[in-house]
């Protein structure tokens, strides 16, 4: 967590820095824009840090996930029992384990700590796989608690927000002094607009990017939690059988199964195609299994 808060706040700081010199550049006195980097901050993190700490509320409401209170039979005594025992190999919290009704093989875990997360697998999962390979999925998933990915993934798009907000307007402010007029009412907002839009678009293609790099980083820890065959298994089962993500987009990236796509549409997929991942799996050496998961 130390290593998390300090990278968040060297990252802060080298965006100001950055913004700062981009301002230098175009002739922007940088004293007139404090007021808007205060408000590129609040708006930049105020929705991404709602959002993690709505999380599990809102992952049980959109996909209607049951929380096992009490288990009523014997798949659910072996879920929570094996997510128990993979929790605390990891070194976390037990999390809250549930089951929602859906057709596709798929799981996901969320949640602003990583002591008090929520584990949640398909019908589909349950009805698809075998025990080795559901258990390999749950060890993914508890992995990515274990990371940390919900929390790092918040800030990230925080950091990303801001800078958006502020290029945006740094960036039309400098078109209007380069025209040699100032460039209000409409014009304005239409140019910030479009900006937004842009920078948008390349923000989402990082963010991507990471989730992209922390689901090779969970299959790693889900190898080392259940074994690198039985992670290897899921994965081909999720191959064979890979369908339509029916995940709300709230908590999509946040599934194993992510979707396929080519040219621009991959630099915007939240998980790598899975036959990359399972090459990825057959390659890696034990200690990248082990630097997969926190413990």
């Amino acid at each position: 967590m130390f290593k998390r808060i300090t990278l968040f706040l060297l990252t802060n700081l080298a965006v100001l820095a950055l913004v700062s010199i981009v301002m230098a550049i175009f002739g922007v006195n940088p004293s007139t824009f404090a007021g808007l980097l205060v408000f590129a901050a609040l708006f930049g993190f105020g929705g991404s840090l709602i959002s993690l700490f709505l999380s599990k509320w809102t992952a049980k409401r959109f996909s209607g996930a049951q929380v096992i209170e009490q288990p009523r039979n014997e798949v659910e005594r072996w879920l929570v029992e094996t997510v128990r025992r993979q929790a605390q190999a990891a070194g976390i919290g037990m999390p809250e384990v549930a089951v929602y009704d859906a057709p596709e093989i798929n799981a996901f875990a969320t949640g602003a700590n990583r002591n008090k997360a929520l584990v949640a697998v398909s019908t589909g999962l349950l009805r698809a796989m075998d025990r080795d390979e559901a258990e390999a999925v749950l060890a993914h998933e508890v992995s990515h608690v274990a990371n940390g990915d919900m929390v790092t993934m918040a800030l990230l798009q925080g950091v990303l927000n801001t800078f958006v907000i502020v290029l945006a307007r740094v960036v039309a402010r400098a078109l209007s002094n380069y025209m040699g007029r100032d460039m209000g009412g409409m014009a304005y907002f239409a140019v910030v607009f479009v900006l937004d839009m842009v920078f948008g678009l390349f923000a989402s293609m990082i963010a991507m990017w990471f989730s992209r790099q922390r689901e090779f980083r969970a299959d790693a820890g889900g190898a080392a939690l259940a074994g690198k065959p039985k992670m290897i298994a899921a994965l081909e089962r999720l191959a064979q059988n890979h369908g339509q993500n029916t995940l709300p987009k709230q908590i999509a990236a946040f599934g194993i199964s992510g979707g396929i796509g080519h040219g621009l549409k991959r630099l915007l997929m939240s998980h790598p195609p899975l036959e990359e991942r399972i090459a990825a799996l057959r390659n890696a050496q034990p200690e990248t299994l082990r630097q997969g998961v926190v413990a």
